[in-house]
């Protein structure tokens, strides 16, 4: 399996830390916060890994190089623009050889162990899904959340009167190419209407994460992260 991190965002939120830095290179614990994928995706069998890049991302090459400190294979998919989620992704869809892979956002931090996400792969070609994400309970600052998880472990648009809350999408997920296949390359395109498109049929899967999760996206979040604060704790490595 193979992997992406999502890192072409400009961080306008994360301002003036973002003026001159990547977001995915502002550190935590003295390390960057790329760094700490790529690490537990090395850690996870997950060496060879794709780094999409806009803003500044001549950086994030100087700084990571080939990825080989690291333990890592790293390649490059520079945006001119930033193409969104799906743009980003359908732009590097060729790396991934055609086998589903998983996707992480470079601007959050989390204690997902990425060695599922083979296990979550099998589980969506037994039942034919496109993509597979990991969900979050809702943050202070995000309550109404994204999605609902079913029962059976199928993700459905949020109904604000249901019963069960929705839960907040991670920025990590398992997918198929099939989902990003018809987009044209070099174009601009979120992620969402691709889900809600394929969530009547049953296509698209969800599985809580239990563990720490932090959307760093204010210098806010980013500080308490550093401190230790909060729910997203990092350890010492």
């Amino acid at each position: 399996m193979r992997a992406m991190i999502l890192a072409a965002g400009r961080g306008l939120r994360m301002r003036p830390l973002t003026d001159h830095t990547p977001k995915p290179l502002l550190e935590v614990r003295g390390k960057p916060l790329i760094v700490w994928h790529i690490e537990r995706l090395v850690a996870a069998g997950i060496p060879d890994i794709i780094i999409n890049h806009a803003w500044l991302g001549e950086q994030i090459e100087r700084r990571l190089a080939d990825g080989r400190r690291y333990g890592a294979r790293l390649s490059y998919s520079p945006e001119a623009q930033a193409l969104e989620t799906a743009g980003g992704i359908a732009q590097a869809l060729e790396f991934f050889e055609n086998e589903p892979f998983v996707v992480i956002n470079g601007d959050i931090w989390c204690d997902w162990d990425p060695a599922q996400a083979p296990g979550l792969a099998a589980g969506m070609r037994a039942r034919a899904a496109l993509a597979c994400l990991i969900m979050v309970d809702n943050p202070a600052h995000h309550p109404e959340g994204d999605f609902e998880l079913t029962a059976g472990g199928l993700l459905r648009d949020a109904d604000r009167n249901a019963a069960r809350p929705a839960l907040t999408f991670s920025g990590i997920g398992v997918y198929q190419p099939a989902l990003f296949g018809a987009l044209p390359k070099g174009d601009p395109a979120p992620l969402a209407p691709l889900l809600r498109k394929a969530m009547p049929d049953g296509r698209v899967m969800g599985r809580k994460h239990m563990g720490s999760w932090v959307d760093v996206g204010t210098p806010e979040r980013l500080a308490e992260l550093d401190r230790g604060g909060g729910p997203g704790r990092p350890a010492q490595g």
